[in-house]
């Protein structure tokens, strides 16, 4: 069965998932990129850049984990762009331009309508009628695989609150923000029946998984 997972979500010590502040300068916001520290090295994110370098170990089998079995990504507006209110610009085409680095179909849950596009063979799918309608299109593109929910915190924490993620790999980075976006802030993950089911560390991050 087609499960709804979180991947490779990298927050701060005091919680935040995204520095405050997101502009085309900051697409993490100011400070979030360095929550990903422990990723970027990794054999698995060199390759989606071409790079056959990348060191291995239990960064990198975490970020691999994050890949398998997946049909479909579920990504939140400010995953597709900084801009906030109504949507001036039909020319943007994202952070990663014309070529996204990622294969599977791409359903971007927007509260303003923007054009259908399509890129070199990735499918982008732009929803704008809440996150049932997002799972419900994306459980039929992933055809029994997984579908992972790629942020930002706003659209994690929907699908939070509505109990729908069956489990969340948390990459806790050893650094402070302060302020920003707070992944768990008011959500009562007990009381939603989830609970850790794994926690390993390393020197750049604590992995966290929870789940049911």
């Amino acid at each position: 069965m087609s499960k709804l997972r979180v991947s490779s979500f990298s927050i701060s010590l005091d919680g935040f998932g995204a520095g405050p502040n997101q502009d085309l300068e900051n697409p993490l916001g100011v400070g979030g990129k360095d929550l990903h520290k422990w990723v970027f090295g990794t054999q698995t994110f060199q390759k989606l850049f071409g790079n056959s370098v990348g060191s291995t170990g239990i960064d990198n089998d975490f970020a691999v984990r994050g890949f398998e079995n997946i049909g479909a990504w579920i990504m939140g507006r400010n995953l597709f762009g900084p801009i906030r209110g109504a949507w001036p610009d039909q020319e943007w085409k994202g952070w990663w331009g014309n070529n996204p680095p990622i294969i599977p179909l791409f359903l971007y849950l927007l509260t303003t309508a923007v054009l259908q596009l399509k890129w070199k063979g990735n499918n982008i799918l732009f929803v704008t009628d809440g996150i049932a309608s997002a799972l419900k299109k994306a459980k039929e593109a992933a055809k029994g695989k997984d579908i992972r929910v790629g942020g930002g915190v706003a659209t994690i924490r929907e699908y939070l609150k509505a109990g729908l993620i069956d489990d969340m790999h948390l990459a806790i980075s050893p650094l402070l923000l302060g302020s920003g976006e707070h992944l768990l802030q008011g959500i009562d993950l007990k009381k939603l029946g989830y609970r850790c089911i794994e926690h390993v560390p390393t020197e750049t991050a604590t992995h966290v998984v929870i789940g049911k």
